[in-house]
């Protein structure tokens, strides 16, 4: 499997945000096939959010355009949320998209209507230094 180009960014910015990296890839079940999320994670800091469960694709937008990488993010976005409530249902998937790639792009009305409408969750990085700067559930 071909990992993302900021695969590792995200991993490192999680850890510091006090995630311990269970799954790297994480696999879960669709139907006869096996599918796999870049990473599982579960919280391990603040008491009120300890034990908590998440699953993260990482996406880089460094394609052709970010429509294109957009339309191929949300289709696997949608594809791992529906097999996550099926298999993991106590995993809340999240889409982790690069900070200035979230406010060039992610932030037109259309792009987060489509993103309410979906029921996305973003993780925003920035890559250098490998930080979350923000949850968007």
């Amino acid at each position: 499997m071909a990992r993302d180009k900021y695969h590792e960014v995200v991993k490192t910015a999680l850890v510091k945000d006090g995630w311990l990296i269970t799954d790297d890839p994480l696999i879960v079940e669709a139907g006869k096939r096996k599918i796999q999320v870049d990473l599982g994670a579960e919280r391990l800091l603040a008491a009120e959010k300890e034990g908590e469960k998440i699953a993260v694709e990482v996406k880089s937008f460094v394609g052709v355009s970010a429509l294109h990488d957009f339309y191929q993010a949300l289709g696997q976005f949608n594809f791992y949320q529906y097999a996550l409530e099926k298999k993991m249902p106590e995993r809340t998937l999240f889409l982790a998209v690069p900070v200035d790639i979230y406010e060039d792009f992610f932030k037109e009305d259309f792009i987060e209507d489509l993103l309410a409408c979906y029921q996305v969750k973003l993780l925003v990085y920035q890559i250098d230094p490998a930080i979350i700067e923000q949850w968007i559930r």
